[in-house]
């Protein structure tokens, strides 16, 4: 039976909450005792997930949204007002990843990245923080990204758009603190999930034209540091959703939890070495050709 000591039946919505870490996450809270909802865009994935709800007896709903829409936004969380009250817990899950170099990343591709991890983030809040200040309650936890503390090549439009989201968290929580409303930040590192599959597709591109790209050596750098680190991580994404949980019961719940080890040491990192001394670490990570041999190289084309 669900444990519902902590939960007394709170209202939980967990956007991409129909895969990876936020269906982790939509399971692990239902079993917590959380009337949850999960809402994600892909149909088998919705079905899949609402039978797993069925055969385990679980207060889980799947349920279609489109964080990029206002109206899927509006229809969503309306429907759950009207079924069930007031959204307790939101969990900004939904993101995508696109990988490429500044100079040759379009904008369509950028106003996309932020579309999805900013954006709606903004959105959904938006939307729910009425209900939470009507209720003089609730909890927003916003996914970031260890991305979103240190920077590699490649993940530029990644992690501005995660940098996006710490900055926006970090008002949010101040703004809202008068109302009982409390706003955390979830900082994972590297963590297999579909998520990643879908970041090769929408990069696919630019890896395609890295060949006949001038920055054809930091691209090949990235994929070779991005093949061993998804190599060596045994993180999953239960890890993630019990930090999650932890960050929706804490009371007072702390500002940000980073998840996975390497996070943490980023984390460090970042709060210890300067600028030059980080710099010169990812070169040597990344494999980024040394300055002088590069402009050699490219004075001969």
């Amino acid at each position: 039976m669900p444990n519902t000591e902590q939960s007394d039946g709170r209202i939980a919505l967990i956007t991409g909450g129909t895969d990876g870490l936020g269906r982790a996450t939509a399971v692990m809270l239902a079993e917590r005792g959380y009337r949850v909802f999960a809402g994600g865009r892909n149909a088998e994935r919705i079905a899949a997930l609402r039978q797993l709800a069925r055969e385990r007896k679980l207060p889980l709903s799947a349920m279609e949204l489109d964080i990029c829409d206002d109206a899927s936004v509006d229809r969503a969380v309306a429907e759950i007002e009207k079924s069930a009250g007031t959204v307790d817990v939101l969990v900004n899950n939904a993101g995508i990843a696109i990988a490429a170099v500044m100079e040759e990343i379009t904008l369509a591709d950028l106003h996309k990245q932020f579309e999805t991890n900013y954006f709606g983030l903004v959105r959904m809040s938006q939307r729910v923080l009425p209900g939470m200040r009507r209720k003089l309650s609730g909890r927003i936890i916003n996914m970031s990204s260890i991305a979103g503390k240190l920077v590699s090549p490649l993940l530029g439009p990644y992690s501005s758009s995660k940098h996006a989201v710490e900055a926006v968290s970090d008002a949010m929580r101040l703004e809202v603190y008068p109302f009982g409303i409390q706003v955390v930040l979830i900082e994972p590192g590297y963590i297999s999930t579909s998520m990643n599959r879908n970041a090769g597709e929408l990069s696919s591109a630019y890896a395609k034209g890295a060949e006949q790209s001038p920055y054809k050596a930091v691209y090949q750098g990235f994929l070779n540091s991005w093949s061993k680190t998804t190599k060596s991580s045994q993180y999953t994404p239960a890890d993630c959703a019990r930090v999650i949980l932890r960050a929706v019961e804490d009371d007072p719940p702390r500002a940000r939890y980073p998840v996975t080890r390497e996070a943490k040491i980023g984390i460090l990192f970042r709060r210890l070495l300067s600028d030059r001394a980080l710099d010169r670490q990812m070169r040597k990570t990344m494999g980024i050709p040394d300055f002088h041999r590069t402009s050699q190289t490219d004075s001969r084309k």
